[in-house]
């Protein structure tokens, strides 16, 4: 599996960031913090992020504008938006854009855990659906096919 190593988190809560912080080293990863929409986006065209945790307002934008610019720089890239007060509608409108999920902020540790351990999943479901798309393309060497023939 080739989870990338960085977790991005977007928040201008400095309390959530740094308990943010802490339960990602917990699981061996990189957290890289940032405050801004600008910010977020410089980290995610630079670093090998795989998993955002971004508040649902950013002093310069918000999730949408961020999650925009996390598809179009790196598609494998899994924007969770973190949010204290979050409407139905919001949530939904937040999934269709392509979020990965929406969790409560200020976060718990086993909302985080859990978040981690989603994007890692996936992760092994796209690399397997990848490597199959890729086997399909192959085509057998020679010697391979001549022996099937036979």
């Amino acid at each position: 599996m080739t989870f990338p190593s960085c977790i991005l988190v977007a928040s201008e809560d400095f309390e959530n960031r740094r308990t943010l912080k802490t339960i990602i080293e917990r699981e061996c990863l990189d957290p890289i913090c940032t405050s801004t929409v600008s910010e977020s986006r410089k980290i995610i065209a630079t670093e090998n992020v795989g998993l955002v945790f971004c508040d649902r307002n950013l002093t310069d934008g918000n999730f949408r504008e961020l999650l925009a610019a996390a598809k179009s720089l790196s598609p494998a890239v899994r924007l969770v938006v973190m949010s204290r007060e979050f409407e139905w509608d919001e949530y939904l409108e937040a999934i269709r854009l392509g979020a990965f999920d929406v969790i409560a902020s200020p976060c718990i540790a086993t909302d985080i855990e859990c978040m981690i351990l989603r994007a890692r999943r996936d992760e092994q479901k796209r690399e397997r659906h990848v490597y199959s798309l890729q086997a399909e393309n192959m085509e057998l060497p020679e010697s391979l096919a001549r022996g099937a023939m036979a």
